[in-house]
């Protein structure tokens, strides 16, 4: 998920030209991306030229790149956070923070995957609403692009790793050996302790007896 998501961040291939209409010009293909703008020739040359200003960018696609670059930062730090919350590494090892840091990455996980996931999105609807958009020259209209279905792929891996993260890693109760309880209402019989006339072989003597009240 976090290499897909920042392929399809650097990759200019978010919307391609899209050939419709009478006048069919298939020698040159336009691209666009988050970053820069690529001429694409019949002959596999390919020129490229970035973005020079950042306020002169549709709003959009300046949203689309803080996602993107958000989605990037969170989806590595919770590769990080991962590796230490994973049981076959030594960090951490045998305390509660290792389940911890599982959890947050797999928390990390799912906002990086949920961030590409709403940037693509709003890209395919602009791209899709401009293509049906009858006002809109078909010099001018653009189909999805590669970049964009890796992006879901990229997004839907995030999402099930952190979800698969979250889930694995639920605190389990200690088992404890069984111990026998015994039953409310049950009196439990005395210790026997043998008379003390037992003790001894000795026959009692007549102050004991007197004593005692027996003869």
């Amino acid at each position: 998920g976090m290499v897909g998501t920042l392929i399809t961040t650097i990759l200019p291939h978010w919307r391609r030209t899209a050939h419709v209409g009478t006048n069919i010009l298939t020698a040159v293909s336009y691209l666009k991306g988050l970053w820069m703008e690529c001429v694409w020739h019949s002959t596999g040359i390919y020129q490229c030229q970035i973005y020079r200003s950042l306020l002169a960018l549709p709003r959009d696609l300046q949203a689309a790149r803080a996602l993107m670059v958000i989605s990037c930062l969170l989806s590595g730090v919770a590769c990080a956070c991962a590796v230490v919350g994973m049981k076959c590494t030594r960090c951490a090892k045998g305390t509660p923070a290792k389940t911890t840091f599982a959890v947050l990455g797999g928390v990390l996980f799912l906002l990086a995957g949920l961030l590409c996931m709403v940037a693509v999105s709003w890209t395919t609807n602009d791209v899709v609403q401009n293509f049906y958009n009858p006002l809109l020259p078909s010099g001018m209209k653009f189909e999805i692009g590669q970049a964009l279905y890796l992006g879901f792929i990229s997004s839907s891996l995030s999402l099930i790793g952190g979800t698969l993260l979250c889930l694995s890693c639920q605190d389990e109760a200690p088992s404890r050996p069984y111990q026998a309880q015994p039953r409310a209402g049950t009196a439990t019989a005395p210790a026997y302790r043998p008379p003390d006339a037992y003790k001894d072989n000795r026959p009692p003597s007549a102050t004991s007896a007197s004593h005692n009240g027996y003869r």
